[in-house]
């Protein structure tokens, strides 16, 4: 079920109902709300909407039980196509970009007539990912769409797009989630969660489920308390910074390291936004901490090392850490 995108789902609903569907569907909002779920569900209306029996007309959702339902869950729809990064193949990282010949993959796909109706579906997550000529060869797909094909592109960052993309597709914008409903789709996603957990993952999220579940079970109230502890008052005798560090540099602490690595650069930068006096400091501090925290997976830094740094530079937004410079 989808939650908290109502205006998006009745918009698209009415699309659908008119006779008047739109090839492409552009995706637009913040990482993590929910547009790639939007996407899957839509995805899959589509399908059984098109194949029967009937599914309601008034909401994206198809019954479990329903044969088209089955057939995406198992992988083996033949008229569903998802392009997102794939695991490189010495590791489990995943590759850079989208590529031009996963794209051109599916000329197979649309050689063909759709095999269980009249329609089939591609959708891209996200489409943000797409190295350019990847994005060159979408194009002559979005400008000579196949017949019946509906394509779902996620975007995060639709200004950066080409705009022959931008101008072939429908636009469905999405915002952050209000607190209430964010809670009620962290209560499903985590039915173990105790209050106090929603409660920080709610704080931390921005709106954004996405966001939150990343941190989910990290306990990310205590590792923001002890950040906000070096922002507010220093940390002049190390204590605190080596202490995290130590922690925090444990093989089973992995998780909670790179949380670290996200969560301090962002504490500086909200530090930087209030625009009070320091600001440019404050600047300063954030991108430091932003290329350390971008270069210590990636390069295995030493995480206790790394850690102690960029407490370090958290620490010197305390205004005891400025008196003491001063």
């Amino acid at each position: 079920m989808i939650l908290g995108h109502d205006g998006q789902a009745a918009a698209f609903l009415d699309a659908a109902r008119s006779g008047r569907m739109h090839h492409a569907w552009l995706l637009a909002g913040p990482q993590g709300v929910g547009k790639a779920g939007f996407a899957h569900a839509a995805a899959r209306w589509l399908l059984a909407d098109a194949a029967g029996p009937a599914v309601p007309k008034d909401r994206l959702g198809v019954p479990e039980d329903h044969p088209i339902a089955a057939l995406l869950d198992a992988g083996s729809h033949p008229d569903f196509k998802l392009l997102e990064r794939l695991p490189k193949a010495s590791s489990e990282e995943l590759a850079r970009s989208i590529t031009v010949d996963q794209v051109r993959g599916l000329q197979p796909l649309f050689a063909t007539t759709p095999s269980l109706s009249p329609r089939r579906v591609v959708v891209i997550d996200a489409i943000d990912d797409l190295e350019r000529s990847a994005a060159n060869a979408l194009l002559k797909n979005l400008e000579e769409p196949p017949a019946g094909t509906i394509f779902l592109l996620v975007s995060h960052a639709p200004g950066r797009l080409l705009p022959t993309i931008r101008s072939r597709c429908r636009l469905l914008r999405f915002a952050p989630l209000e607190a209430d409903v964010l809670r009620v789709a962290l209560r499903r996603a985590l039915p173990e969660a105790d209050e106090s957990e929603v409660d920080a993952l709610v704080r931390v999220a921005d709106g954004a489920p996405g966001n939150a579940l990343r941190f989910a079970g990290l306990d990310i109230a205590a590792l923001d308390a002890a950040i906000e502890k070096l922002a507010l008052h220093g940390d002049t005798s190390n204590a605190l910074r080596t202490a995290l560090g130590r922690a925090l540099s444990l093989k089973s602490a992995q998780e909670r390291y790179e949380a670290f690595l996200e969560r301090a650069p962002s504490r500086i930068a909200a530090e930087a936004k209030r625009g009070k006096a320091g600001m440019g400091e404050a600047v300063t501090l954030w991108r430091q901490a932003r290329d350390i925290a971008d270069r210590a997976v990636r390069q295995s830094m030493d995480p206790q090392l790394t850690v102690v740094e960029i407490a370090g530079l958290v620490a010197k937004l305390a205004p005891v850490e400025r008196a003491v410079k001063g």
